[in-house]
């Protein structure tokens, strides 16, 4: 289960920020890939070189698509390109890469889903320019997350709702009551611990193993830096992420990490060769040859 930020729409400004979600990816200078893994790296925008598309579509017997979670993330990703290209021209991308993962039947299923998709999507920028749904306390979050939900019966019926978006639901209805129960005044500390306590006794067991992730992922990456200091090798760390997970995201965070360290490579290169110039001409000249323009929003964190 991929994991979402709460509160994945509570307001959008443009169709860009209304389709665009959090996608827990790094935009760092990829490791270059092997032969057999090049094919599946994914040029389509700048920003998504050297990922791969979300989502594991899953098709039942009779080549009946299964309408899940997985389905929303293949979508999301290529959303996300929203403002590197055009949305009809990511749609076009996106229904290409449905008829190449699947059979013609669900094929033209997924398809039609992207479009409610799409369409439920741009409808809610008109929603959040609504004034009744204004404000960001508590209750003004749950008002339009109740709206949003009650607006997606207009898209999906309610198996499709339920296996799209019911984990993500559940998940943000935690946490809204979670927060509500830490701003209750008129609760004691007792009494809030009481709530507390009955909504972890009622968490679905989906939404208990997703919210341990990523204190899970943690550990692990405390332990593979423990492992480097006493000397282990970058596959003794692989082995340790793969029993502990799986062998696909073992390698997908071996990919992470030979990434950041060409990244850091990279700062290395450009401020040993910036302390030896003297203009902000020369320095601008530098990174712009060094630094695409994406990349040089990061580069503050690494001048001072």
């Amino acid at each position: 289960m991929q994991i979402r930020y709460p509160f994945a729409w509570i307001g959008a400004a443009a169709l860009a920020a209304a389709i665009a979600v959090p996608l827990l990816m790094t935009h760092e200078e990829p490791p270059a890939p092997t032969a057999a893994a090049q094919a599946d790296l994914f040029p389509f925008v700048k920003s998504l070189q050297g990922t791969r598309p979300d989502g594991d579509i899953k098709v039942a017997a009779g080549d009946v698509l299964v309408a899940d979670a997985q389905l929303v993330d293949l979508f999301d990703y290529y959303l996300s390109a929203v403002g590197e290209k055009p949305l009809d021209a990511i749609r076009k991308e996106i229904e290409q890469e449905l008829e190449r993962r699947l059979a013609p039947n669900a094929a033209s299923e997924a398809k039609r889903l992207l479009g409610n998709y799409i369409a439920y999507k741009t409808a809610l920028v008109a929603l959040d320019k609504d004034p009744q749904l204004g404000g960001n306390g508590l209750a003004a979050i749950r008002r339009r997350m109740e709206k949003m939900q009650e607006m997606r019966t207009r898209f999906f019926s309610p198996a499709e709702n339920k296996g799209m978006f019911g984990a993500g639901d559940a998940a943000d209805m935690d946490t809204l009551a979670r927060m509500e129960i830490g701003q209750d005044k008129s609760l004691s500390e007792a009494q809030k611990q009481e709530k507390l306590a009955a909504l972890d006794a009622t968490m679905p067991a989906l939404l208990r193993e997703a919210r341990a992730a990523p204190l899970k992922i943690v550990k692990l990456e405390d332990n593979a830096a423990k492992m480097r200091q006493q000397g282990a090798s970058e596959d003794d760390i692989y082995r340790m992420r793969a029993a502990a997970l799986s062998p696909e995201a073992a390698a997908r965070m071996a990919e992470v990490d030979q990434g950041e360290a060409a990244w850091k490579s990279r700062i290395a290169a450009y401020l040993a060769e910036r302390s030896k110039l003297a203009s902000a001409d020369a320095v601008a000249e530098l990174r712009n040859r060094m630094f695409d323009a994406i990349e040089q929003k990061r580069l503050p964190a690494y001048e001072k």
